[in-house]
């Protein structure tokens, strides 16, 4: 199998060098050229044909974000991943990023005592990453063994009983997962007649930065989830970043709760956390979607869903970023309905309760803000 040729953009010398260490330990990989900022990575992309770009957000001339709007106004599809800072600021940039045309990022490491734990940090992050989004094989962690070529659809396995009409919608996502919310989300009611629980693979701050964003453009009320929240129709919960977000009941009432439990599929929050919650607290009556996502979570409790009488729609591969988190929930047989990510929103509307009229839907279509997240 070729080398992975990766062209690394940062202007800190350190960084450049602290990646570039990193990413040539591996045998699959090949730092084929660097740059100290977006303009020099811009000019350099043709020369060096990159398979993959790492990217600094804040650096001089060309920061990463124009690198990466400058990238895809040639038609480059190469994936870039941006490289950013856990504060506030950085998320914000990170998301900007995202909607950009970036397609993932990892945080740079923040207080660590020596180089060689910062190597650690960015091997543990970015490397699985890497292999991820160019559909190299691995055979252990978060991204175990994404699908690259094109995968038979397998069909459901068969019911044992009938499905159940949905009383909560469960949704999980993780590479990619940021730009497809924005193309679900908005185009779903403020009547909708379920509240809505989501687990989006993401570090803290980000995630309260993306409820925030998800917030402006949708009809829907989005928030990042806080501990001990009654749960209603309309609203949608984003799962906070190092916490799981489960369903916490009492008696008749449903509430969210947040735990530090240990990881799940290496992830902090788990969709399979989240859904296996759903299906206890709402004996099955759950919608289950599964965005794309690189690695497996959620496959185990796409799996409990169905089982309990609920029902999963997952992703298509053609759409997805990584057909990693709908392709096993797909290959196991658990998943009622695979979807390109346009169909996503309209088979919501269609299997909860009060599904709205299609000229409805076609106007919400007409009205969503379908440009990303600003």
């Amino acid at each position: 199998m070729e080398q992975i040729r990766v062209m690394v953009v940062d202007d800190s010398v350190v960084v450049r060098k602290i990646v570039t260490d990193v990413l040539s330990e591996d045998p699959m990989i090949q730092v084929v050229g660097t740059a100290p900022n977006g303009r020099l990575a811009v000019s350099k992309l043709e020369q060096l044909k990159p398979d993959l770009v790492t990217m600094d957000i804040e650096m001089p001339d060309m920061n990463g974000i124009e690198a990466v709007r400058a990238i895809r106004a040639t038609r480059s599809r190469v994936p870039i991943i941006m490289f950013s800072t856990l504060t506030e600021r950085g998320a914000s940039a990170t998301l900007d990023a995202l909607s950009a045309g970036a397609n993932d990022y990892v945080t740079k490491p923040a207080n660590v005592g020596s180089v060689a734990q910062s190597m650690e940090s960015v091997r543990q992050q970015l490397v699985p990453k890497i292999k991820a989004l160019t559909g190299r094989p691995m055979t252990s962690g978060p991204a175990a063994a994404p699908a690259a070529a094109p995968v038979a659809v397998r069909p459901p396995a068969a019911r044992t009983r009938a499905p159940k009409q949905p009383a909560v919608l469960v949704i999980g996502s993780s590479t990619g997962g940021p730009e497809a919310l924005t193309k679900v989300l908005p185009l779903l009611p403020a009547s909708l007649p379920v509240p809505v629980l989501l687990v989006q693979h993401m570090p803290p701050v980000f995630t309260r930065q993306f409820a925030q964003r998800l917030d402006r453009l949708c009809a829907l009320t989005v928030v990042e989830a806080v501990d001990g929240t009654p749960l209603a129709p309309g609203t949608v919960h984003i799962a906070p970043g190092d916490f799981h977000l489960t369903v916490g009941t009492s008696g008749a009432n449903k509430r969210t709760a947040l735990n530090q439990a240990p990881p799940e599929n290496f992830c902090r929050p788990a969709v399979d956390v989240l859904f296996r919650s759903a299906v206890a607290a709402y004996d099955g009556a759950v919608l289950g979607v599964v965005l794309t996502g690189m690695g497996s979570d959620g496959r185990t409790g796409a799996g409990q869903i169905r089982e309990a009488g609920g029902t999963v729609v997952a992703q298509d591969q053609a759409t997805s970023v990584v057909w990693g988190m709908p392709g096993a929930v797909t290959q196991a047989g658990f998943a009622d309905e695979v979807l390109p990510l346009g169909r996503v929103a309209e088979a919501i509307t269609r299997l909860l309760p009060t599904p709205r009229p299609a000229a409805s839907f076609a106007a919400a279509r007409a009205a969503a803000p379908m440009g990303g997240l600003r």
